[in-house]
């Protein structure tokens, strides 16, 4: 996993005040070989959560510093390598502009997967490659199925991205936990979902493609607080039940 930039990266250096400053469209073009999902409307959302401070010429056009993309990348990279809210990336870039060390704690945020990986686009796996990829037996990986844990397409096959699913179901039956005991999982992961959808949804129909931006933004925040207070909420019961 990539690191996070370190400070000279995110905050730039003294000589970046007599360097060329780049309008937003330059930027983009130095971003997407590192960032291809990047857009315009992201850029400016992230300017909008006071994450970077570009420049204003007379007439309003944004001219961005050395500094300032150095800032994006650091923003882009916490997000698409340590899936770090943008709250817990502005912690750190605030410390960063204090000459503080990052704070130690990241908020107990679970890792939410990018938008867009290289699994997404992988070809489909037959039943036997995606149990043999999983390590999950014939008969383990059609209960997954039976049990809604795990789905199919038309010709039977199992997209590469459910492969975190089974690898998990098969550590799990090597504990004696069964397919069958893991549809409360999908039950609270179902009703999670419809919950956070409820919040983003309208905002999600506009055309606008930065209220789009502005709600995938909000929708990575959500499921990362999700899997927060799950976490919190499970470790909680499992200490109870350490307790002499």
């Amino acid at each position: 996993m990539t690191a996070v930039p370190e400070r000279e990266r995110a905050l730039g250096d003294a000589g970046d005040q007599h360097a060329p400053r780049l309008t937003i469209g330059e930027v983009l073009a130095v971003l997407r070989d590192d960032f291809p999902d990047v857009t315009i409307s992201k850029i400016r959302y992230l300017e909008s959560e006071d994450l970077v401070h570009p420049q204003r010429t007379p007439s309003g056009y944004r001219k961005f510093s050395r500094a300032d993309v150095s800032r994006l990348r650091y923003v882009l990279t916490a997000q698409r390598d340590h899936y770090l809210p943008l709250r817990v990336i502005k912690d750190h870039l605030d410390a960063l502009d204090r000459g503080e060390p990052l704070p130690g704690s990241t908020g107990g945020s679970a890792p939410l997967p990018p938008a867009s990986t290289d699994e997404d686009a992988a070809a489909p796996l037959t039943a036997e490659q995606f149990a043999r990829a999983a390590g999950l037996e014939p008969e383990q990986l059609a209960d997954c199925v039976q049990f809604g844990l795990l789905s199919t397409d038309a010709a039977g096959r199992h997209p590469v991205a459910d492969l975190p699913i089974a690898r998990a179901a098969a550590g799990l039956a090597r504990h004696g936990v069964e397919p069958r005991h893991l549809r409360v999982y999908r039950s609270a992961v179902e009703r999670e979902a419809g919950l956070v959808e409820q919040l983003v949804a309208p905002v999600l129909r506009a055309r606008s493609e930065e209220a789009r931006t502005r709600a995938t933004e909000k929708l990575r925040e959500l499921a990362a607080l999700s899997a927060q207070l799950h976490t919190a909420l499970l470790e909680t019961r499992l200490r109870d039940l350490l307790r002499p």
